[in-house]
């Protein structure tokens, strides 16, 4: 399988319009997005953020998107109708592509079309729907599927490397983001390619063609699909922790007291992951983020949970009771 990307002095005829109103009919699903950085942070990466002018999503930024001007990242979930127009499967780990080919085998014995889509580390799988449909059902089918063919889900059972599936959420909250994923055919500013879908030409034109030549998920076949299923266990959100009163003698988890920050960028302080270095991993030093502002929220963004953070660091969570 040969690497489908291009770099960025390869391309050609500007998209116009009616190709960002096709892209727009196929994947945009709600008018928040975010834009990747030009301009790589000292660490090297480009990061996404959400613009602080022109917040709602307009076809002439999908132009320049299309056209390598701006990488734009797609949110799947809108919190008004709970529903996605489209499931992408994210695998960016050793051997990724042999378990989105397993995956897209697997949904083909549904008579479910996928489109495989290269990434800088690994691939997307992408599926579309008829019209948008529940997210919590979308990430049932998935999810049960992942377990069958033994596919590695990041962050379950202690994971730190496996796929990753959007919507990442069963449901948000009114004006909760969610998490984006890079858009397809855009560029990827880290390394000034663009990676197409196999299956159709290297023209943006040819890529959505195919795409909408896809069979679609009807809400009818979903439910088919899922008769009968629910969220495996391992994979259910944990229940919510009943926290202890206050106790002013007892001093509080502060994780700065255990980490020291390599440098503070966008209100984080941003280091090591602890668990991720345990693993052998986050080379570069900046898998966790620590809020300025409140430094009890943190986050690694290479998937770890907190518990796994806390473990690592020797000082486990402790839970009282759950409600």
């Amino acid at each position: 399988m040969t690497t489908r990307a291009t770099n960025l002095n390869t391309e050609t005829a500007d998209a116009c319009i009616e190709f960002a109103r096709r892209y727009s009919a196929m994947f945009v699903n709600r008018l928040a997005y975010t834009v990747q950085s030009t301009k790589p942070a000292d660490n090297g990466k480009h990061y996404y953020y959400r613009p602080k002018r022109d917040r709602r999503l307009s076809l002439r930024t999908i132009r320049d998107h299309l056209n390598g001007r701006v990488t734009l990242g797609l949110y799947s979930l809108n919190p008004k109708t709970q529903r996605s127009k489209w499931v992408a499967i994210d695998a960016d780990y050793e051997n990724a592509l042999e378990d989105l080919l397993k995956l897209q085998w697997e949904l083909r014995q549904d008579a479910v079309d996928s489109a495989l889509e290269r990434s800088r580390r690994g691939g997307h799988l992408w599926i579309f729907m008829a019209q948008p449909l529940l997210a919590r059902e979308c990430r049932i089918y998935i999810y049960n599927l992942a377990r069958r063919l033994r596919v590695p889900l990041k962050g379950t059972a202690g994971l730190a490397e496996g796929i990753e599936v959007f919507p990442r959420q069963d449901q948000l909250a009114p004006g909760e983001f969610g998490n984006a994923i890079r858009g397809p055919l855009g560029v990827h500013r880290g390394v000034g390619k663009r990676y197409w879908f196999y299956g159709a030409d290297y023209d943006v034109d040819a890529q959505l063609r195919y795409l909408e030549r896809l069979k679609k998920i009807s809400e009818h076949e979903m439910h088919t699909f899922i008769q009968g299923m629910d969220m495996p266990e391992e994979f259910r959100p944990k229940p919510r922790v009943e926290l202890p009163p206050f106790d002013p003698t007892r001093r509080e988890f502060r994780i700065l007291d255990y980490v020291r920050p390599a440098h503070r960028r966008s209100g984080n302080y941003w280091t090591r992951c602890p668990s991720c270095a345990e693993q052998g991993r986050d080379r570069s030093g900046d898998n966790l983020a620590i809020s300025v502002a409140g430094p009890r929220l943190y986050r690694c963004w290479a998937g770890c949970s907190k518990e796994m953070i806390r473990a690592a660091l020797g000082q486990p969570i402790r839970i009282k009771r759950t409600v």
